[in-house]
């Protein structure tokens, strides 16, 4: 099921970034594009409704221990407010120290569910909710800030699922986020192989790109081990500017054509894994 389920969020991605342009799109034209992109990545449609049932039961539960652990903590932080309020007017030190312990220890478990909430499983990444809730108007998809970004996508990554399979596929990911990271600032993986990382606005594309071709070069010095094989990996980006109320999926759109063009000079140098 995991396998089917990763595939699955492949073929998602892929469906949803195709119809991101269409003006209006109808169950039937997203059926259909949905339908081709499975195609092309071997997942059995018929599988679909069981596949999502398991996906719903999942994600369900993992929102109800969610519910279950925030409102444990609301009203463990309500109990301690109403203990440090009678701690104050009785003067009595002893229980506000011990309402102070207790407090810390409540923010290191919110922190832990804010974690999970926004991180992305696999990479520990942050995931499209974080993007949407700290840069995106709420009420659109536009950005609340002017920046930089840059889209990152791995080069010849079905290959590496095909030769080494998905275990060693899901370790790549892991690899290129971590040394995304090192340009610490946030890094978002925004579907399947496909990351994003927001530059401040002094950043300038030339400065990105000189980071991220750093780190590119970095990655491409590395080589990665499945069982008694050795491999490298690559990726190719896209880096655009933005503005404040600029449209996500248009700068988006922007930084992928960007990405294209580096893709086709970087896999005239790097030719496979």
């Amino acid at each position: 099921m995991e396998e089917n389920k990763k595939i699955l969020e492949i073929v998602s991605n892929e469906a949803k970034n195709s119809i991101a342009q269409i003006p209006v799109v109808t169950p039937t034209i997203y059926a259909s594009v949905f339908s081709d992109f499975a195609k092309k990545n071997n997942l059995e449609i018929e599988d679909e409704e069981s596949l999502s049932r398991k996906i719903i039961e999942t994600e369900c539960s993992r929102f109800t221990t969610l519910q279950n652990e925030t409102s444990k903590n609301v009203q463990a932080l309500s109990e301690n407010t109403n203990r440090a309020i009678h701690a104050i007017e009785n003067k009595d030190e002893k229980i506000l120290n011990r309402v102070l312990q207790e407090t810390q220890y409540l923010r290191q478990e919110i922190e832990k569910l804010k974690e999970s909430v926004y991180k992305d499983e696999l990479t520990h990444a942050y995931n499209r909710k974080w993007l949407h809730d700290t840069h995106l108007d709420p009420l659109g998809n536009t950005f609340v800030h002017n920046g930089t970004l840059a889209i990152i996508d791995l080069n010849y990554f079905k290959q590496v699922n095909d030769t080494h399979g998905h275990i060693i596929g899901d370790k790549v990911l892991i690899f290129l986020t971590n040394e995304l990271k090192k340009l610490k600032i946030p890094v978002i993986r925004y579907g399947g192989d496909e990351f994003i990382i927001l530059f401040g606005d002094s950043v300038s594309e030339e400065k990105a790109s000189s980071f991220l071709n750093t780190i590119r070069e970095n990655v491409l010095g590395k080589k990665l081990k499945a069982h008694n094989d050795t491999f490298r990996v690559s990726f190719s980006f896209g880096v655009t500017k933005f503005k404040k109320n600029d449209l996500l999926p248009q700068v988006i759109e922007v930084a992928d054509k960007n990405m294209y063009n580096d893709k086709i000079e970087i896999k005239k140098r790097v030719t496979g894994i």
